[in-house]
């Protein structure tokens, strides 16, 4: 399966943070899958840490690179293609990251990896939690 982190699994993935089911741990970890993490998660991890509504131990553009790499998750850049996914995206979620990342895996066959209920209501893929 190739599985697309929504930003909230990447960063409760890297910290071991209890909230992150055990699931989407195994989902992770299991060499059969393929795990990607969006640019747009980086973007929107250093929105959040300029802000002050993220700490985090080492500047985002450090510490996300470093933690991706260190577990084995891919990068998945912003594209063109799906980018124009938006124009077909119904309106049931206003959080633009998580609109990006909907069309991310729309237009690269991905699951998203997500424990937000409101993604739900898209013809996306999601993994089960």
């Amino acid at each position: 399966m190739r599985l697309l982190l929504d930003t909230h699994i990447f960063l409760w993935y890297i910290t071991g943070d209890v909230a992150l089911p055990q699931k989407a741990v195994d989902a992770i970890q299991d060499p059969t899958n393929e795990v990607f993490l969006s640019a747009v998660s980086l973007w929107e991890v250093i929105v959040k840490y300029q802000t002050g509504k993220l700490p985090l131990p080492a500047p985002p553009e450090i510490f996300v690179p470093t933690q991706r790499q260190r577990h084995q998750i891919g990068t998945l850049p912003l594209d063109e293609q799906s980018v124009m996914q938006l124009s077909r995206l119904p309106l049931h979620h206003r959080d633009p990251f998580d609109r990006m990342l909907i069309c991310q895996a729309l237009a690269s066959n991905l699951t998203l990896l997500t424990v937000d209920a409101a993604i739900k209501a898209y013809p996306v893929p999601i993994l089960a939690l």
